[in-house]
């Protein structure tokens, strides 16, 4: 009687008028809700629009909505939608559509896949690809253009490193480059690397555009192709939901074409590129909202440094692993700071990708400044990755009122060469999700896809072990700063809905907020570790409707 009781109490949270027609039921579930005031239920139902109407533990669901249509969950448990809190939804999907060279083991490799690539492409065509990493090669030292030439003497080659912060390029793709790239001359926020003042193939951060520019653009009809590949890929694994980093004008115009023909099978959450066109449009409109709820646009997108695999992560002090060097400021810091200040002016949340200690100083800084006595308020600020941070910063996470975005696998890709990067003092600000906790700050999870998979199974197994995918290190690498299961799969729903201001509607299930939710072949809170990554993603729903179901 006392669970009946509890599943009626919680069957509409508003006057009777207001409550409406329940039209689906799931029963028979294990429901972890994400909502701390009522944690468990085993039954939760939806009305016509996809709203949570009813949600409880007990009783007999059925008998009290007899015209729903009813959902057996045959045990099963059902968390709320995965919300993936860093992603790049276009990036994803022409790397599906691009030879993938992630997890090459060596230059060989790389060669033999792209030999495999070649075939299916037309004469003429450039060979794109993305994901090799130097640093899992014998030697880890960058390759050349002279590695890619005898394969492909003709051809223009032109390959993104994993993290995107760096492209290598053969000698047909440097013949295309307009600008003479010999002598000792670097653009600003970049790096060409060179030998015997000759380039060498590779181009770290802002000096990609050198070769990006005279790189093909991609038809309309491929971006489309690669938008529907990368939503796919993404419902497939969990998520209903995706904080897009980095989105253009026509970006946003093909997600808007997508969203009005009903072709978003999730929620994307987009952050403009940049101080450029989509800010100023942002600035003359107002955030931007579909009436579908599926796409928005409130926030904008920063770069401040680059990354670590690449050495373009803006450090305090020179890399350990090259002295003399200490990375690179993508953004010089007065155009960020007046970036900053436009986006508070307009209304627009930034966000601002710094991975090294001084690149996340310089956010820290420059958001102190902007937000002067409004620090305070609710404006939750972002700092994207706050991967390498002086343990001296992290407490002003938590005064500045910012969330910390980070990638969980981030840590687990980066711990065979992280301390070689930085050395074993700068790690105790490394990765530091629970020094970050501590202090007060809201973590939103997230993976950086296609830097890492897509898949935040992987995501989760990574923030609860510190442990490569075959358990390497025994205990995880610097294993003090591990989250728990709860904290892991909150930093993937209820916390990554509040960095997008979302978290009235998402990120849990609970009366009033959107039926996103995933029904999974185990309990990722309580199974072990290992288990993790192969937990059965049997279905994603959104708005209450299947977006995906396993076969």
């Amino acid at each position: 009687m006392r669970h009946h009781v509890l599943a009626l109490a919680l069957s509409c949270l508003l006057p009777a008028a207001a409550c409406a027609e329940v039209t689906t039921l799931v029963v028979n579930a294990r429901v972890h809700t994400g909502d701390p005031k009522q944690p468990n239920a085993d039954f939760f139902g939806w009305n016509a629009g996809g709203g949570i109407e009813v949600l409880g533990s007990g009783g007999d669901p059925r008998r009290d909505h007899p015209g729903a249509r009813v959902i057996d969950a045959g045990g099963r448990d059902v968390v709320p939608g995965l919300i993936d809190a860093h992603g790049h939804v276009m990036n994803l999907g022409f790397s599906l559509l691009r030879a993938n060279l992630v997890d090459a083991r060596d230059k060989q490799e790389v060669l033999a896949r792209l030999r495999e690539f070649e075939k299916t492409l037309p004469e003429g065509a450039w060979l794109l690809g993305r994901g090799w990493d130097q640093n899992d090669w014998p030697g880890k030292a960058f390759p050349t253009a002279a590695d890619l030439d005898a394969a492909f003497p003709d051809r223009p080659v032109w390959l993104r490193r994993v993290d995107g912060h760096a492209g290598w390029a053969n000698s047909a793709a440097l013949r295309a480059v307009t600008r003479d790239l010999s002598g000792d001359w670097q653009p600003d926020g970049g790096r060409i690397l060179r030998a015997d003042g000759r380039a060498t193939g590779i181009f770290v951060d802002t000096a990609m555009a050198l070769v990006e520019s005279v790189v093909p653009a991609p038809s309309d009809a491929l971006c489309a192709q690669a938008l529907e590949r990368s939503l796919q890929a993404a419902v497939a694994h969990g998520l209903t939901g995706v904080h897009d980093m980095g989105v253009s004008v026509a970006d946003l115009a093909l997600m808007r074409r997508f969203a009005d023909e009903g072709r978003l099978p999730l929620r994307i959450r987009a952050y403009a590129n940049g101080d450029n066109a989509m800010l100023a449009a942002l600035c003359a409109m107002g955030p931007y909202e579909h009436a579908s709820g599926r796409l928005a646009m409130r926030g904008v997108k920063f770069y401040v440094d680059g990354a670590l695999g690449s050495r373009g992560a803006a450090l305090l002090e020179d890399y350990s692993d090259e002295p003399g060097h200490r990375g690179l400021l993508v953004t010089e810091p007065a155009a960020y700071a007046a970036a900053v200040a436009k986006a508070r002016d307009c209304g627009i949340q930034p966000a601002s990708h710094a991975i090294g200690d001084r690149g996340n100083r310089i956010v820290l800084d420059t958001y102190q400044a902007a937000l002067g006595e409004r620090a305070g308020t609710d404006h939750r600020w972002r700092v994207e990755h706050a991967q390498v941070v002086a343990p001296s910063d992290i407490p002003r996470f938590a005064t500045l009122g910012l969330i910390a975005s980070m990638q969980p696998t981030h840590a687990t890709s980066d711990m065979p060469w992280a301390q070689a990067r930085l050395g074993a003092a700068r790690l105790e600000g490394a990765y530091a999700w629970q020094r970050f906790r501590a202090a007060g700050v809201r973590l939103a999870l997230g993976s950086d896809y296609p830097v890492e998979s897509v898949d935040p199974r992987l995501g989760l197994y990574a923030a609860v072990t510190r442990s490569d995918i075959a358990g390497e290190p025994p205990g995880g690498w610097l294993p003090e700063q591990k989250l728990t299961p709860a904290q892991a799969l909150a930093g993937f729903t209820s916390d990554a809905a509040y960095a997008s201001f979302d978290e009235a509607s998402l990120g849990k299930i609970a009366v009033g907020h959107r039926a996103d939710f995933v029904i999974l072949g185990g309990d990722p809170l309580t199974v072990p570790a290992s288990e993790l990554p192969k937990l059965a993603v049997l279905s994603t729903w959104v708005d209450g409707k299947a977006v995906f179901e396993a076969k």
